[in-house]
């Protein structure tokens, strides 16, 4: 703004002079006052610009994996905390968008609750260590703990107040109680930084410890580090790694730089895996380290630390970090309420946590047989939970991230080089082959299908048909499945129907990626193994039932009874019968045929939405939460359901559902999520859904239409825009009405992912009385 063409073009008015004044700032804000001194009115007007500028914060441009984003002050937004209490597992902590290190506190490293190290309502703090899991279900990583302390007796844990605890993106920090230390925490891709405060002074401390891991099964205090070693190059640089087993074996090297000499050090265990370094400090004085980490060696974690962190301070890396992040939230733009926005940029931002290239900056990396890999492109993507993100969030990368989604596709086939299958459920490059189905092939499938650059669909099928052909370790015995059309619930001991189920739809996607390359043999040979979850239908109850070798049903049938591989036997997986019925996303018309047709299979969806929310059976519960009826939002074999109204010509009960969904399972609280993140699945499901659509069939390139939580949004494709508009929205007029795509009306409630990457408008019209087809 030209504030001395302002304040020129006001002279010729009295400094008394009544002016009406109307402020327009953007984002729908706009005022007008009546004033009578120029001078308050320059004052006023300059003080309102500078102030708005402030909270905007725009770049002229960034190029953002392939997209041109104007980088907003959307971190403002995003809630850390939002999932860290409960069953969300998500960690408070400093990370970038798809580090290694996650940089953030820990209250607790054993038992299911504790999967990221952290509960919101715990007030102790054992450490801060650099790797952490968002959202999972099993725990892991928690490697490299530090701990600040101060005084002569020896410290493994510290008191804190809730007040003094902050979190942003690329950013944590508290202040523990016992010395008055404030500890800040940032982050780059490879390195961690810590700034400890000493506000009291005398005789401090830091502990290192690497014989801490986190953990979910076994014996409480029981360490899973196998084997670990301190190497003390001087007073200020110390190196070191650590191996340990627990979800996977893994290997851990680190590199850590103190801006300050230690006067003395020691060990607090005969093990010489708990190093205490010695200080004098002055009253407020501050002490740094950074922390370099690698899957390769000490000398990559030096290097990652030097390309990184050296020659950065600590609050160039934070606003680095910040600046990162803001660019990729930018991705997306949003109109709506503060809530809707914090809830919103929370999810993005726990969408972007992972997965994790784990290639050192010099692109090597330690592969899933152990040995050291060279990656040409210095990315080797891993912390693949793929039962869960195959469903929503891979479909999301491909639009916000492609050139990301290529990377992570071709990480897929190099782990397929070295296992010989595609992974299941990758941590740290290895496979701990958790949950079931093969869903690298719909992920694969997608990017193919979708043209996304950078993939060779022959390698691609070629990985895709082994896989799932040959047995291996991956709980699929590819010839007892194809001698029988579907797992025998007597010869497989557990979750023969939801594997059998989700098989089938991995079929499918490997039928139409042959179809693609003109494999007319294999699209047949796949394209008939696509309908085995037609075997397991049983027209009686009409629900996916459990089937012997002899061809009788598995009786007794308890179609509420939860099934969990992890502490119960049964036919499913997380889940009952009700809940796995839907598990046919390629082929909806065919459940409905199955089921007697639309309108039976939409009472049979109303029944599922209405039956009682009682969990039964001697299974698990805690996977099987954010119950509405038997529909179970809180995990993943859920979450395409509530679309499903539309193919039945009811689409105005997907619409009613779906807010209903958004605002009691997505709340800005540290409760706020009503299961586990699961690696940004959760958070991905709100993303969609609050844009208006959903990908039902995520390998088909197709969208189901839902309704829009918002009167207007932008997605960001490129150097185009995907504009989401519905101006007349409201809590009274939520339904759809009528629905065009760049002009043209939509009357099958889909659209195609071509159309949204060439940019163009989506527009809602809104009624207050549902439309049925």
């Amino acid at each position: 703004m030209n504030y001395r063409k302002i304040i020129r073009l006001l002279s010729p008015f009295s400094t008394n002079r009544a002016i009406l004044t109307r402020f327009n700032f953007g984002y729908g804000i706009q005022f007008s006052l009546l004033t009578k001194n120029i001078t308050f009115f320059v004052l006023l007007l300059l003080s309102c610009q500078l102030l708005f500028a402030q909270s905007r914060r725009v770049n002229k441009g960034k190029i953002v994996d392939g997209s041109i984003v104007k980088a907003l002050n959307l971190t403002q937004y995003v809630n850390p905390f939002i999932g860290t209490q409960g069953t969300g597992h998500t960690f408070p902590g400093a990370t970038t968008p798809f580090g290694l290190v996650q940089l953030s506190p820990e209250t607790g490293n054993y038992e299911w609750q504790y999967c990221a190290g952290y509960q919101y309502k715990d007030t102790i703090i054992k450490g801060f260590s650099h790797t952490h899991l968002n959202g999972t279900g099993v725990g892991d990583l928690g490697d490299v703990l530090m701990l600040p302390y101060e005084g002569k007796r020896e410290q493994s844990e510290s008191s804190f107040s809730k007040q003094t605890e902050q979190a942003h993106p690329g950013y944590y920090a508290v202040t523990l109680k016992e010395g008055n230390i404030k500890v800040e925490l940032t982050t780059t891709k490879h390195t961690g930084m810590h700034r400890y405060t000493f506000n009291q002074g005398g005789d401090s401390h830091i502990l290192f410890d690497i014989d801490h891991t986190i953990y979910s099964w076994g014996k409480p205090k029981q360490s899973k580090v196998t084997e670990a070693n301190f190497y003390i190059v001087d007073k200020t640089h110390i190196n070191g790694y650590l191996k340990s087993h627990f979800w996977v074996g893994r290997q851990v090297y680190f590199s850590i730089q103190l801006n300050k000499p230690f006067k003395n050090y020691h060990y607090k265990d005969s093990t010489h895996r708990k190093l205490i370094l010695d200080y004098q400090t002055a009253k407020g004085e501050v002490i740094e380290a950074k922390v370099g980490i690698s899957t390769v060696s000490v000398v990559g974690a030096s290097n990652n630390l030097k390309a990184e962190s050296l020659s950065k301070t600590f609050e160039t890396i934070r606003k680095e970090t910040d600046a990162e992040w803001n660019s990729y939230l930018s991705k997306v733009l949003i109109t709506g309420t503060l809530a809707q926005k914090q809830n919103f940029y929370t999810s993005m931002y726990h969408l972007f946590i992972q997965p994790n290239n784990i290639a050192d900056v010099d692109g090597r990396y330690r592969g899933a047989d152990d040995s050291i890999k060279l990656s040409p492109n210095k990315t080797y993507y891993s912390t693949l939970s793929l039962w869960d993100t195959y469903r929503a969030a891979q479909p999301l990368y491909t639009i916000l991230t492609p050139n990301k989604d290529a990377q992570i596709v071709n990480s897929m086939l190099s782990h397929f080089d070295v296992a010989g299958y595609l992974p299941v459920w990758s941590l740290w490059g290895k496979e701990n082959n958790c949950m079931i189905g093969n869903h690298a092939v719909p992920v694969i499938v997608d990017a193919c299908l979708k043209g996304i650059p950078g993939i060779d669909h022959e390698k691609a099928f070629h990985a895709i048909k082994v896989t799932l052909t040959q047995n291996h370790w991956s709980k699929y015995d590819w010839t007892l499945y194809d001698k029988y059309g579907y797992l025998p619930s007597d010869t497989v001991r557990s979750e023969a129907v939801s594997r059998t189920l989700e098989a089938a739809y991995d079929d499918w996607c490997a039928a139409q990626l042959a179809k693609s390359l003109g494999k007319q043999q294999d699209y047949a040979f796949f394209n008939h193994r696509a309908s085995f979850y037609k075997n397991l239908f049983d027209s009686t109850t009409g629900l996916m039932r459990g089937k012997k070798k002899d061809g009788s049903w598995v009786s007794p049938f308890l179609p509420l009874d939860i099934s969990h591989n992890g502490t119960s036997d049964g036919d499913y997986t997380e889940g009952n019968a009700w809940q796995y019925t839907w598990q046919v996303q390629h082929d909806p018309y065919g459940l409905i045929n199955l089921m007697g047709g639309k309108k039976r299979f939409a009472a049979k969806l109303d029944t599922l939405f209405s039956l009682p929310s009682t969990i039964t059976g001697t299974g698990a519960t805690v996977d099987v939460s954010g119950l509405i009826g038997q529909y179970a939002h809180g995990n993943e074999p859920s979450h395409h359901i509530i679309y499903l109204y539309n193919y039945a010509g009811q689409p105005y009960k997907t619409q009613k559902l779906i807010p209903q969904v958004l605002q009691s399972q997505y709340q800005n609280k540290p409760d706020g999520l009503s299961g586990n993140d699961d690696c940004g699945q959760m958070s991905a499901w709100y993303i969609f859904s609050s844009l208006g659509f959903y990908p039902v069939n995520p390998a088909s390139g197709l969208f189901d239409i839902g309704v829009p939580a918002f009167k207007s949004a932008t997605i960001i494709v490129g150097k185009k825009k995907f504009v989401i508009k519905a101006p007349n929205l409201s809590s009274v007029n939520k339904y759809i009405t009528s629905m065009t795509l760049n002009g043209k009306k939509l009357n099958n409630y889909q659209f195609c992912y071509a159309d949204l990457i060439k940019g163009g408008t989506l527009m809602f019209n809104m009624g207050n009385r549902p439309v049925k087809l």
